[in-house]
């Protein structure tokens, strides 16, 4: 068997962060491109976004980001259309949440478009939950048993 020359296998290069390039050049759309906001992972590399156009679109994430580029709900992406098939799209980039903010402020995206606000409980966001209080009650039955 040949002796291995290398500094490790594949559990090596896992480790490495390869994608660390903190400042990047901020990328606008261009025909045929749309930015969206992810609105629920589907799995198998797939995903529901609501495009800036109004439409809701079902995107495949390419290879090149499927497993380097963890795209979760709520993040701004930038997808490419399908001149064939209006409903499905490509997602080609994710902006991280400075990039979107730029983005918000350059005017590409639209005013109502939240960033780094995933809110996954809807609109009231349970703040009236009550929670019944019988502490008092289970003290006086501990009392009754101490009694015995």
């Amino acid at each position: 068997m040949p002796k291995n020359k290398g500094k490790g296998g594949k559990n090596r290069r896992r480790g490495k962060n390869e994608n660390d390039n903190d400042k990047r050049e901020l990328i606008f759309k261009e025909d045929g491109q749309e930015y969206a906001q992810v609105t629920k992972m589907l799995g198998n590399g797939r995903l529901e976004a609501l495009c800036f156009d109004g439409a809701k679109r079902l995107c495949h994430i390419r290879g090149k980001l499927r497993k380097k580029v963890w795209i979760n709900q709520g993040d701004i992406i930038l997808i490419g259309l399908r001149d064939y098939q209006d409903a499905k799209a490509d997602v080609i980039l994710k902006y991280n949440s400075d990039e979107a903010r730029n983005l918000k402020a350059y005017g590409e995206l639209p005013e109502t478009a939240k960033i780094n606000e995933t809110s996954t409980f809807g609109p009231d966001d349970g703040e009236d939950i009550l929670f019944d209080d019988n502490a008092d009650d289970e003290d006086d039955e501990i009392d009754d048993i101490d009694g015995i």
